[in-house]
């Protein structure tokens, strides 16, 4: 049985992982909600948000639009056409739409919709918006269109979109795919970017802040914030401090260690929620000695998971059974590794190793809570059935650099499903085209590309199923824990909703102090 949580995710939804803050500022004692639920305060309300990873680009199509900053700033920027709430696929800037036949979407696009600058978002934006995406040369989002085959514009409100095989991920795709004025998309453009949705970019630092302003006119109904602002505080015992004297509001997935000395402070909420983010390490299957699968096999008894899991990360974190989140749609419940140190012993003298070898592990120094100690205790463990390993933690832009050109023994991340979708994992970092790790594997391949082209749920199920215990079993990599989503707020804040892919719209919250 797979374990409960509170949001399960039950269709089709198809990086490592950031930490956020929230503050306010200025907000008067006479707060009077007016009928569009909105503060009547004589004062600007502020929220300030503070995480670990700096926002380096607003360009939802770019080489960055699959990093957690970027589609977290995307969300509060840009609409989509349809969203994940509430368990389901739901309108945004889509009212609706239908499948005409297996390869063809009809979608009716909402009128009356306005980019920030006052002109009319229409067919044609969603359209070039579309073609964007599709068409990057560095997006690594494009291979979850790769049966795409056209977009037509049938009216100003009306789009058809083609594939070249049934594809039943679309919707969920669809989730991540930011609508931006047609013919707009410069690099110049993205220094202050023009969306349509409930926030205005005031002005942008890559790396450094982020600071918004509310749309009034936002379709969807004007935000309650006036101004909201990001910055970059990749520290956290600073962030923790900053949440503390009230400079700024609200951080989630924090360290276990730090959990009881929020807890004792009465001004701050902790909600526990399940996530998308997990922690995994892969082995690099195209280099000596992981091309062996025994090798990465006996690695993977070497390490005790449970333990290691239980001290470093306690409640916030969860032995995981399965390459991807239990949360996600397309999750397996498989057997665990046991930890067993003369069973590894034994798999690395069959592979040729009985001394055992010499090797490396990277990971960026941003890459997640507790990475260190996580890797400590692993290469720990592998030491004692003499695999030496040299940890190598680098900056960010060097690790996604070599992490891209293959160029590492093993990496140890985090990463979110963030469209809550298997897809969007598995049929982008798993198959033999997309060469992500070195792992290549025709029956896997199929069985994923069939999994994106079905657009039976169950049958996509099925086929995850199979794929995840081939990933597991051939052991592509290390899939150690998920990571419960826990947040600390002050109880000024309020109507903040935890997302389980870390990209919370801001549009609904404010402060009442």
């Amino acid at each position: 049985m797979k374990k409960v949580y509170m949001l399960k995710v039950k269709i089709f939804f198809s990086l490592f992982f950031v930490t956020f803050l929230i503050g306010c500022a200025g907000i008067s004692d006479e707060s009077v909600d007016n009928e569009n639920g909105t503060s009547s305060n004589t004062e600007e309300q502020t929220l300030k948000v503070a995480f670990d990873q700096g926002i380096d680009s607003l360009n939802p199509y770019g080489d960055a639009n699959g990093e957690p900053s970027t589609i977290l700033a995307s969300r509060q920027i840009y609409d989509t056409l349809v969203v994940n709430e509430e368990e389901e696929i739901k309108p945004s800037l889509a009212e609706s739409w239908e499948q005409p036949d297996s390869k063809t979407w009809t979608f009716n696009i909402k009128e009356g919709v306005t980019f920030h600058d006052g002109s009319s978002l229409t067919a044609e934006d969603v359209k070039y918006s579309i073609e964007q995406q599709v068409d990057s040369d560095d997006s690594p989002l494009t291979v979850l269109w790769s049966d795409f085959d056209s977009v037509e514009v049938k009216d100003d409100y009306t789009i058809e979109i083609k594939t070249k095989k049934p594809m039943g991920t679309l919707l969920s795709s669809l989730t991540l795919l930011f609508i931006t004025p047609a013919d707009s998309a410069t690099d110049e453009f993205y220094k202050e970017p023009i969306g349509s949705g409930p926030f205005k970019v005031s002005s942008f630092v890559p790396e450094q802040e982020l600071k918004l302003t509310d749309n009034e006119e936002y379709w969807d109904g004007s935000p309650k914030l006036k101004k909201l602002e990001f910055e970059n505080i990749p520290e956290t015992s600073s962030r923790l401090t900053a949440l503390e004297t009230g400079e700024i509001d609200l951080t989630w997935t924090i360290p276990a260690d730090q959990i009881t000395g929020l807890e004792n402070n009465d001004d701050i909420d902790i909600i526990n929620n399940p996530s998308y983010l997990y922690y995994f390490n892969w082995f690099n299957s195209s280099r000596e000695p992981f091309d062996n699968p025994k090798v990465r096999q006996a690695l993977r008894y070497a390490v005790d998971t449970e333990g290691i899991v239980e001290d470093l990360f306690g409640e916030t974190g969860e032995v995981l059974n399965s390459p991807i989140p239990d949360a996600v749609f397309g999750s397996t419940d498989l057997d665990l590794y046991e930890y067993n140190p003369e069973k590894a012993k034994e798999l690395l003298d069959e592979a040729g190793y009985p001394n055992g070898f010499s090797t490396t592990m990277m990971w960026s120094n941003d890459g997640g809570p507790q990475i260190l100690q996580l890797a400590e205790a692993m290469m720990s463990d592998w030491s004692d059935i003499g695999v030496e390993v040299e940890p190598i933690q680098i900056e960010r832009a060097e690790w996604i650099e070599k992490l891209n050109a293959l160029d590492w023994d093993m990496d140890l991340q985090t990463n979110s499903v963030i469209t809550g979708d298997a897809d969007y994992t598995l049929g982008r970092l798993y198959t033999s085209e997309a060469d992500r790790n070195g792992y290549k594997n025709e029956e896997l391949d199929n069985l994923l590309n069939s999994a994106k082209e079905t657009t039976d749920q169950d049958e996509r199920e099925e086929l995850y199923d199979k794929a995840n215990k081939i990933i597991w079993d051939e052991a592509v990599g290390m899939f150690p824990l998920e990571l419960n989503q826990i947040t600390a707020m002050h109880s000024y804040v309020k109507g903040f909703e935890p997302s389980p892919s870390d990209d919370p719209n801001f549009k609904d919250v404010s402060v009442e102090k």
